[in-house]
């Protein structure tokens, strides 16, 4: 069995409708543990006080805004060399998705650092790509609104992905490239000197686990819809030309 046999509409509606069931189970009950367990379990900072539990939003959030514009990159660029329909409209697909996470970064990071920092927002390189980042979320999703011929507004948004992959490159690795800013680095890392609490580390994985299997389950969602609405588009334009 091929991979690419999953670019087939009619294979990709038969296998995400089995599988969005059983992601959805798993999405609430990450999520809900997570959470629960992250804001009403784990204690304050010694140093950060309760504001420390923001983290359980914003980190996972910020991970998948990153995420899901490279998810894009590659889907538009699947769709660029080897013409799927599907890709190209699963990358239409997670833009609303991976906006919303990023403006959720953006609110919970400035709730978090106003007590922290003393300041609602600063220009420090991570925050400053982060925001890009948006304005190009926002410039993909107008693009694709604004072009009326779906295979060029599908041609047209793979590029502005790969250019808007910088930005989110930088946002993701900004506090390496540059020394300065305000910004703390990583919250999780394979240098375990670098690494929060274990006491905060381990609600914060599940939480990281629920994100990323609600993306995933919104994505299939909104492949689904954009599917069903490719299709009849179809139908209506044969109606008009019989």
């Amino acid at each position: 069995m091929s991979i690419w046999e999953y670019a087939n509409p009619k294979k990709f509606m038969q296998t995400s409708a089995w599988a969005l069931p059983g992601l959805i189970v798993l999405t609430v009950v990450c999520m809900a543990v997570g959470l629960v367990w992250g804001f009403f379990f784990t204690p304050d900072d010694y140093k950060q006080g309760s504001t420390v539990k923001i983290i359980y939003l914003h980190v996972p959030a910020a991970m998948m805004a990153i995420n899901a514009w490279a998810m894009m990159l590659v889907t538009s660029l699947i769709w660029v060399v080897r013409r799927h329909h599907v890709s190209a409209l699963a990358a239409k697909a997670a833009a609303p998705i991976g906006l919303t996470f990023t403006l959720i970064a953006l609110a919970t990071g400035a709730l978090w650092g106003q007590p922290m920092w003393g300041t609602w927002w600063a220009w420090d390189p991570r925050l400053t790509s982060f925001l890009v980042l948006c304005l190009f979320y926002l410039g993909y999703i107008a693009l694709w609104k604004a072009i009326e011929n779906p295979d060029t507004a599908a041609d047209l948004t793979a590029v502005l992905c790969v250019v808007g992959s910088v930005f989110a490159l930088l946002s993701r690795y900004a506090v390496n490239f540059w020394n300065q800013g305000l910004h703390q680095g990583a919250s999780l890392s394979l240098d375990k000197e670098e690494n929060v609490s274990d006491v905060f580390w381990q609600p914060l994985v599940i939480c990281i686990a629920g994100f990323v299997l609600l993306f995933v389950t919104l994505v299939l969602v909104r492949t689904r819809t954009e599917i069903r609405a490719r299709r009849l588009a179809a139908l209506l334009s044969r109606e008009r030309l019989a």
